[in-house]
C-alpha cells in the first residue's frame, strides 16, 4: 500500500518523537537510579535505545520506511528510494519529532520543556566517531536491506547498541537526535555548539557509506 506523503510525514514524526522519549527519558532514569556509576546509567541508555529503535522500525517502516533520521533520508533520495521533493517533510517531521519526544521526555520526569545542555562532547575523536558511528549504521541498513530485509529492524537495533559502545560519542549518528539533545541539560545533552560539527560528520558518514555500498553490493544485484 502507497501511504500519502502527509501519512508518512506523520509516521516519521511519532517515531522519531518516540525515539528521543527512549534516547532522553532512559538518560534520565538511568543517572537517577546509577548512584553515580557512569557505565551503568550508559548500560540503561543504550539497551532503552536499541529495543526502541527495533520496535519503532517493526511499526512504521511499512508505512514510512521509519528512517526516524534525515541522515537516512538523504541517503534514500541518493539511491532514488524517495523522490527528493518528498526529502524536506521527512526531515522536518523527524525534527519536529526529535523535540516533541525530548519535550514530552522532560515532562515526564518533572523538567522544564526544554534546557540548553552543558554536556561538552567536542574535539576531533568525537567527530570522527560520529562519522564513523553513522558510516557504520548506512552500511548495515544498505546491507540488510539488499541482502535479508527481514533482518533491518533486528540489525540497527543491535548495531546503535553496539555503537553507544565503541564510539567516544556515543553513537548519536542521527541529526535530528543531535538536535533534540542540545535542548536537553541531561546525561543524554550535548552543547548546542557541538551539534553542528556532529550533524556534518553524520552526513558525510551517511552519504560515504552509501555510495560505497552503492559499489558493493549494487541495488540491482542477484
Amino acid at each position: 500500500m502507497r501511504f500519502r506523503l502527509i501519512t508518512r510525514v506523520m509516521a516519521e514524526f511519532l517515531g522519531t518523537a518516540f525515539l528521543l522519549a527512549a534516547v532522553v527519558g532512559s538518560g534520565i532514569m538511568g543517572e537517577r537510579l546509577a548512584g553515580g556509576n557512569v557505565a551503568i546509567a550508559l548500560l540503561a541508555n543504550t539497551v532503552a535505545t536499541g529495543a526502541a529503535l527495533v520496535a519503532l522500525i517493526l511499526t512504521f517502516e511499512g508505512v514510512s520506511g521509519a528512517h526516524l533520521n534525515p541522515a537516512v533520508t538523504i541517503a534514500d533520495a541518493l539511491e532514488g528510494g524517495r523522490p527528493w521533493r518528498e526529502t524536506p517533510g521527512y526531515i522536518a517531521g523527524q525534527c519536529f519529532g526529535a523535540l516533541t519526544g525530548t519535550a514530552i521526555a522532560h515532562l515526564m520526569f518533572g523538567l522544564p520543556l526544554f534546557s540548553r545542555s552543558h554536556h561538552q562532547r567536542s574535539g576531533a575523536a568525537q567527530i570522527l566517531s560520529e562519522f564513523v558511528a553513522t558510516f557504520g549504521l548506512l552500511v548495515v541498513i544498505w546491507g540488510c536491506s539488499r541482502l535479508r530485509a527481514h533482518s533491518v529492524p533486528f540489525a540497527v537495533g543491535a548495531y546503535i547498541t553496539a555503537a553507544y559502545w565503541f564510539t567516544s560519542s556515543t553513537s548519536f549518528a542521527n541529526p535530528a537526535v543531535t538536535l533534540a539533545r542540545s535542548l536537553s541539560d541531561t546525561f543524554a545533552g550535548i552543547r548546542p555548539p557541538d551539534a553542528p560539527f556532529f550533524v556534518a560528520a553524520q552526513v558525510c558518514g551517511a552519504i560515504a557509506a552509501t555510495l560505497l555500498l552503492r559499489w558493493l553490493i549494487p541495488l540491482k544485484s542477484s
